[in-house]
């Protein structure tokens, strides 16, 4: 892990010359771009320049989204480690990331690293991948659905039990009526997180949907909710923005609410340090990206198939406090964390 990040590369569409520029090459080596799914080691198949790997990591981050900046260094990490020529593309729509992924596989790269957060939509784009010999890992939501998916693995936190987590330290912390904000309508990862929290904790728990795409709205709406019900002492936000979007609101407002997270950033880390943020739950998402390029080429070089193909790697949750925050702090700083 102590590799030195590369040079961050521009963000790109699967559609762009950088993937077009691989297929390419494909065409003008002897060798095809993608190998056959059943014999994993096969590296002298790879299709990129000079025979590299080519991966693509599809993701359905939104743009300006720290999280997903942080999933990318760790991809771009482990492909300079791995000599893979790695192209990044993210699309928030389901029916436009199906399509990055389709793109992937029209280009016949080596491999492809996707995440889940509407699992029904990949599908299809997963099944021509296999197809296609194109072996497809998971990573960061859809812990559930990977296998019926279709995945070969699967690297994330299970958010069910991360939520329950949080709820049994607001139990603890003495909480009595949380608000667990939901920044995209239908993604399972983020509808787990808050139904676990409202398993197992005993107070009240309430679901505010917001457009995670405008963080004034997003401050509107949890000000909003907090003059509305002054009884809510707990605000769980799931991203670290969206977290100190929700301090903003508190302030505003004259709540006296405590702000909680899943996730962080190098300025959530600070805010946790000054006690702003109670407290964030670490999914640990340059993580997720290092270990989903990784296995792709454990898996082409060498038939490896971490947790067997039946078992998730699970990246956390861990928890982020004022007591432990300085142990993550310069990572952070440095943006890996």
């Amino acid at each position: 892990m102590n590799t030195p990040l590369p040079a961050r590369a521009s963000s790109r569409s699967l559609r762009s010359t950088s993937l077009t520029a691989a297929a390419v090459c494909c065409l003008l080596l002897v060798t095809g771009c993608s190998g056959d799914t059943s014999s994993g080691a096969d590296a002298d198949a790879a299709g990129g320049p000079g025979g590299r790997m080519t991966v693509a990591l599809v993701t359905h981050g939104g743009k300006g989204d720290d999280f997903w900046e942080l999933v990318r260094r760790g991809a771009e990490a482990a492909a300079a480690k791995d000599g893979v020529d790695l192209t990044y593309a993210s699309d928030a729509d389901a029916a436009g990331q199906a399509e990055l992924v389709r793109d992937a596989v029209r280009g016949k790269v080596d491999g492809i690293a996707v995440t889940l957060a509407k699992p029904q939509a990949m599908k299809g784009p997963v099944a021509e991948a296999k197809a296609a010999g194109i072996p497809v890992v998971g990573l960061n939501s859809g812990i559930d659905a990977w296998r019926s998916t279709g995945l070969l693995e699967y690297f994330g936190q299970d958010e069910s039990v991360a939520g329950r987590a949080v709820g049994d330290k607001l139990d603890g912390l003495g909480g009595r009526h949380a608000l667990c904000v939901i920044h995209e309508r239908g993604n399972v990862a983020l509808e787990a997180r808050c139904a676990g929290v409202k398993k197992t904790f005993s107070g009240e728990t309430e679901m505010l949907y917001v457009d995670g795409t405008d963080m004034d709205a997003v401050t509107a709406a949890v000000g909003a909710r907090l003059g509305q019900e002054p009884d809510i002492d707990q605000v769980i936000a799931n991203g670290a923005q969206f977290a100190l979007a929700a301090v903003k609101a508190a302030q505003d407002t004259g709540s006296d609410a405590e702000v909680a997270t899943f996730d962080l950033n190098k300025d959530l880390v600070e805010a946790v340090r000054d006690g702003s943020v109670r407290f964030a739950v670490d999914q640990q998402p340059y993580l997720q990206g290092y270990l989903a390029v990784d296995a792709l080429w454990l898996y082409r070089t060498n038939g490896n198939v971490s947790g067997g193909g039946t078992a998730p790697v699970l990246t956390g949750p861990a928890f982020v406090t004022k007591a432990n925050v300085a142990d993550v702090a310069r990572f952070a700083a440095r943006g890996t964390r």
